[in-house]
């Protein structure tokens, strides 16, 4: 299937690890040009080298600054799609936490992707086109042990996207969820780790305890997520908007995963 990406200009968060980099790689494939953003410049000049059709803005999303940057970077140029991807809270238990972490939390999970949508969104729905791609967590359908700031905070997002959604149906612009369950990333081996830690049993032992909670048995692999991110982010994804989609290898067990 031919997405219709060649040339188009998406931004990504979180490019150069995990599913953003997964997003980023398969974008540049269907001939996109991207714009990379994470906190790692090295990490950045190293995907850069993969492709001349990548750009690339080093900060942290959740400061106010690194938004200018990006539009600065964007200029006057049209946006068909944006993946507003960052890193997620630490792992914890809800005894765990002190209000810090949850003040924190709402820095680092809510609040940098609402300010980017509104930034983005007018040029969007003035052009009458736009993708915006948001990647929580399967945490959304389904609490995730030890991860109650992610668990909490992620759906605060679920409720802006539909009601957001909703409210801009008519403008050509979609706004849709991928709730990613347990896939071969670096924040799964930190979540092993912390699990192992609490639970005093080998990380070897705990993912394979995570694979077995799945239908299929297995973690997931960050280029399968991605194939269907970029056709989230295509035209033919153009009926589809205000959805929360599970992509977990059949972890949820819930009717309305």
């Amino acid at each position: 299937m031919n997405l219709q990406l060649d040339n188009k200009l998406f931004l990504v968060g979180g490019a150069t690890s995990g599913l953003g980099k997964a997003i980023t790689e398969q974008l540049i494939i269907e001939g996109a040009q991207v714009i990379a953003i994470a906190r790692t410049e090295s990490k950045l000049k190293e995907l850069q080298k993969s492709s001349r059709k990548i750009e690339i803005v080093v900060g942290n999303l959740s400061e106010e600054l690194v938004l200018d940057k990006i539009l600065a970077q964007i200029g006057n140029r049209t946006l068909t799609g944006a993946v507003i991807n960052s890193g997620g809270p630490p792992a914890m238990p809800v005894l765990d936490t002190r209000i810090s972490d949850w003040d924190e939390a709402y820095k680092n999970v809510i609040r940098w992707k609402i300010a980017l949508t509104q930034a983005l969104l007018p040029k969007m729905m003035e052009q009458n086109y736009g993708r915006l791609l948001y990647i929580e967590s399967v945490s959304v359908k389904q609490p995730v042990e030890n991860l109650v700031l992610s668990n909490s905070m992620r759906l605060a997002i679920v409720g802006y996207v539909k009601t957001l959604s909703q409210e801009i149906g008519l403008s050509g612009v979609t706004l849709n969820i991928l709730g990613p369950g347990y896939h071969a990333t670096q924040r799964m081996e930190n979540l092993f780790k912390k699990n192992s830690e609490l639970k005093g049993t080998p990380e070897a032992e705990i993912r394979s305890t995570f694979a077995k909670q799945t239908a299929t048995g297995k973690i997931g692999r960050p280029e399968d997520f991605a194939s269907l991110a970029v056709w989230l982010l295509s035209p033919h994804s153009q009926y589809i908007t205000g959805q929360t989609i599970s992509v977990d290898g059949g972890l949820v067990k819930g009717t309305m995963g």
